[in-house]
């Protein structure tokens, strides 16, 4: 029985996070390891929201820093499922560095991971279809597809 398909809506996860100095490294910016550990969890929630099931990460499709992040800065994570195989969820995780005094927002990182659902005996378990409803949520699946398609040609 497969299950029913839902929305990428359904499963988009927000957070913020304050940087503190303890996630700092000797420049004083954030360290890169911890936003990608924080990239991770976010995408892996959005993952098990939409499959409502238990992930595991598969693949980092990709991880860009566009700039760096200054200890202090207050961090916007938003993660949203773009494209679904079988048993496999791809989520887009964006991270933006938010000034809340000046009420503005920039795109400091952006990344792609790959998760796949787990059954209760730990095997790939089938997780329900995505049905991408506007344009944007469209075009993003047809970018993950053909992503797909070429990281399966890899293997």
């Amino acid at each position: 029985m497969t299950p029913s398909s839902r929305a990428p809506s359904e499963s988009i996860v927000v957070s913020h996070v304050l940087t503190l100095p303890e996630h700092a490294n000797p420049m004083g910016h954030v360290h890169g390891g911890w936003i990608m550990k924080l990239v991770d969890e976010m995408g892996g929630l959005a993952a098990m929201r939409h499959g409502r099931r238990v992930v595991v990460t598969a693949a980092v499709e990709s991880m860009v820093f566009h700039r760096p992040v200054r200890v202090g800065s207050f961090l916007q994570l938003e993660a949203k499922v773009v494209f679904v195989g079988r048993t496999s969820i791809e989520v887009e995780v964006l991270v933006s560095h938010e000034d809340p005094v000046q009420n503005t927002t920039e795109l400091v990182h952006t990344a792609r991971m790959v998760y796949v659902a787990l059954d209760e005996d730990g095997r790939p378990a089938v997780v329900p279809a995505l049905d991408p409803t506007t344009l944007e949520e469209k075009k993003a699946f047809q970018v993950a597809l053909e992503k797909k398609a070429i990281r399966t040609a890899k293997v």
